[in-house]
């Protein structure tokens, strides 16, 4: 069957374009059109399985019924995930999504700011570099609805969903110090991200409140461009030398799934010489010997809270509360063998 189109209906039924079109937006009764020419406009349409012009539709409502979804990394499993989420909950809503990955590049992410604008994007879902104040500025200036997830810039008042990533840490040090690990290790990466700073606070308060000496505070900060081909060495020195450690945090789980091919290449023995935690979920953690693990990250969650911040903002309806557009999430700790003892 061939499509029909709004000129059609008009043209078959001798009625206006202008009729049809209000009709078919639900705008017939303001517009004081009758109801016998309301049903044979709806009852044509449904049998000759009419679909409306998306574009011609969207310009009439001024909104392109469309979300920018601007992530790091759109292969990463945890950016994925969130993505995936957010185009469910984006298309329940009525609106799709486009992707983009700025690949940790500021520039880039400037760039694609801009292109999705110039894309006519109702707004935007931004999991930011932390290098584009200017950008975040702006989008506040121009009034343009957007919202920050994972990451965000805690010196500008912005709607966000972020975790809670200094309890995270927090949380799994000190599972750690309860099962009696004493000499704990952290390994992450150098970075200017808020998140990754309150990880490694998280863990530097807990070891200190923990009584730890300074001494055994353990911690590695490997390049972004480097971590795969350092890590091997740093892992050697933590667990080989005379002042090992018995347990190693992860601050992301991809430095925890390199580590995993360093202790294995090392032939460390987890738990018994030394047990391993990681920041955030990898789908791989529940299927390797030992079942590693890990902070829980809500995804999901992350994703819906978004999509209900941004369409708030973009409809002006204010159905979220202010306060409820700056959302700090909590974190899961999932507890499997790498630590030892799971009872």
């Amino acid at each position: 069957m061939s499509k029909v189109y709004l000129k059609d209906i008009a043209k078959n039924l001798n009625l206006s374009k202008t009729a049809v079109s209000l009709v078919l937006n639900n705008k017939g009764d303001e517009n004081k059109i009758s109801q016998e020419t309301q049903r044979r406009i709806i009852a044509y349409a449904k049998e000759h399985n009419y679909v409306p012009n998306q574009l011609a539709r969207s310009l009439s409502r001024g909104k392109s019924e469309t979300i920018g979804l601007i992530v790091p990394n759109i292969s990463d499993s945890f950016y994925a995930k969130i993505a995936g989420r957010i185009e469910e909950r984006a298309k329940q809503m009525g609106y799709t999504v486009l992707f983009s990955s700025s690949n940790e590049n500021p520039v880039k992410e400037s760039w694609l700011i801009q292109a999705m604008q110039n894309r006519q994007v109702d707004g935007l879902i931004i999991a930011s570099t932390q290098k584009n104040h200017d950008d975040i500025e702006m989008l506040k200036q121009i009034e343009f609805p957007f919202v920050l997830i994972d990451r965000h810039y805690p010196e500008i008042e912005t709607n966000y969903v972020i975790v809670d990533n200094y309890g995270g840490i927090k949380s799994v040090t000190e599972h750690l110090f309860a099962m009696g690990r004493k000499r704990i290790g952290f390994i992450t990466i150098v970075s200017d991200l808020e998140a990754m700073r309150q990880r490694l606070k998280g863990y530097q308060d807990t070891v200190e409140q923990g009584g730890s000496p300074q001494d055994q505070v353990f911690v590695e900060c490997l390049a972004q461009d480097q971590y795969q081909q350092r890590m091997e060495g740093v892992i050697r020195t933590m667990v080989k030398s005379p002042n090992k450690v018995d347990a190693l945090i992860f601050a992301t789980h991809y430095l925890a799934h390199e580590g995993l091919r360093a202790l294995k290449k090392l032939r460390v023995k987890i738990p018994e010489e030394v047990a391993v935690m990681s920041f955030s979920e990898m789908s791989a953690f529940d299927l390797v010997d030992p079942p590693i693990s890990s902070v829980m990250l809500p995804m999901q969650e992350i994703g819906n809270a978004a999509v209900d911040i941004l369409v708030d903002e973009m409809d002006g309806t204010h159905a979220v509360q202010a306060h409820e557009k700056r959302r700090i999430l909590d974190t899961e700790l999932l507890v499997r063998q790498s630590c030892g003892n799971t009872t």
